[in-house]
């Protein structure tokens, strides 16, 4: 395999990818092996930024559409970011990767608050350093809270481990025609409307010119390879 294409990177979770066949919470399995991708690249000596959903225990957007107040049903989200956040941090330090949450919102007693100064002196130190409660204001998604942490700490590429193998013109779950995409444009996904991350994300993205990877978390060693520069997933660029 090839030598590291990166030093810093933010890999982004759904909370969705923790459940595995379950229909919700999180999964011992799971949460194992994604520890034990993330350690393989640990290993590598790459400097890795986490950002975790929530969509597996609370989905703030969902709650309000059937009458909770978003505000309300955002910061319920954000909560449940934390608890996977844990949950992965936990999971991390048995496979001995030393880890930091920071959250977007005070909660001192389980976790440090976000202080970017303190978030980059974590990963120049070895540590990994998971951002948790997105960006801590409702009516923004994980999606756009780790296209801005990548940003903050000046991480090379952001990495998007999904349940498929990259970006499609349509949902191939849905659509078995479905064509897949191995390049595109930022501005091909907005202008096609590909639903890859939420367009705030993708315009920030785009704005600041971060690539972004897209590639199944499932396939064991798929962390790796993209981190190596191998020729799997979708690529986004401007």
């Amino acid at each position: 395999m090839k030598p590291p294409q990166y030093k810093r990177v933010l890999l982004k979770l759904s909370g969705e990818a923790l459940m595995g066949d379950q229909g919700f919470g999180i999964s011992s399995d799971v949460i194992k092996y994604v520890a034990e991708e993330i350690r393989s690249i640990f290993d590598l000596g790459i400097q890795i930024a986490i950002v975790v959903g929530g969509g597996n225990i609370f989905r703030g957007i969902a709650a309000s559409s059937f009458g909770m107040d978003r505000t309300s049903a955002d910061h319920m989200g954000m909560l449940a970011t934390v608890i996977n956040s844990l949950a992965l941090q936990d999971a991390l330090e048995k496979k001995d990767v030393p880890t930091r949450i920071q959250t977007a919102i005070t909660i001192h007693e389980v976790a440090e608050p976000y202080i970017l100064r303190k978030a980059i002196r974590h990963l120049e130190k070895g540590r990994v350093v998971i951002f948790a409660a997105g960006t801590g204001n409702p009516y923004f998604t994980t999606d756009t809270a780790a296209v801005l942490r990548a940003q903050e700490i000046h991480a090379e590429i952001l990495l998007k481990a999904t349940k498929v193998n990259g970006l499609y013109d349509s949902d191939p779950v849905i659509n078995k025609d479905a064509g897949f995409l191995k390049n595109v444009t930022y501005m091909e996904v907005l202008e096609k409307q590909l639903k890859v991350m939420d367009m705030t994300a993708i315009s920030l993205a785009m704005d600041n010119h971060l690539p972004l990877a897209i590639f199944n978390l499932r396939d064991k060693g798929n962390i790796e390879k993209v981190i190596c520069g191998e020729d799997i997933g979708t690529r986004i660029f401007n």
